[in-house]
């Protein structure tokens, strides 16, 4: 598993962007139809793994609550999350680029 951390690490700009219907801008994000499907369940684990990794924590995942995808050079995947930590669950958003290699990089991790 490869884990690194992009240079800019934050939201990717997604929450400062302009409100754009979905499928309205092209490379745009697009709701993710079934986040429990087991492709998106993966990459949830994946980000939690990764984090504990970057960041010496042991975190716990328990499921997405919601995500998007965009379609890049591979796909990005903005997803909504839940961990475990000390017993107490906990919310956090995360953004994950799957190359096209399948390899993949947490570039964005936060607490909600």
């Amino acid at each position: 598993m490869e884990v690194k951390r992009s240079p800019e690490v934050g939201d990717s700009g997604g929450d400062k962007s302009p409100d754009f219907a979905a499928g309205s801008l092209v490379g745009g994000y697009e709701p993710i139809a079934d986040v429990n499907s087991p492709h998106v369940r993966e990459i949830g684990k994946f980000v939690v793994e990764a984090h504990n990794k970057l960041a010496a924590t042991k975190l716990k995942f328990q499921n997405v609550i919601k995500g998007e995808s965009q379609v890049v050079a591979g796909t990005n995947y903005r997803l909504t999350l839940t961990a475990k930590i000390g017993g107490v669950s906990k919310k956090y958003k995360a953004v994950v680029w799957e190359k096209l290699d399948d390899t993949k990089e947490l570039t964005s991790f936060k607490p909600l």
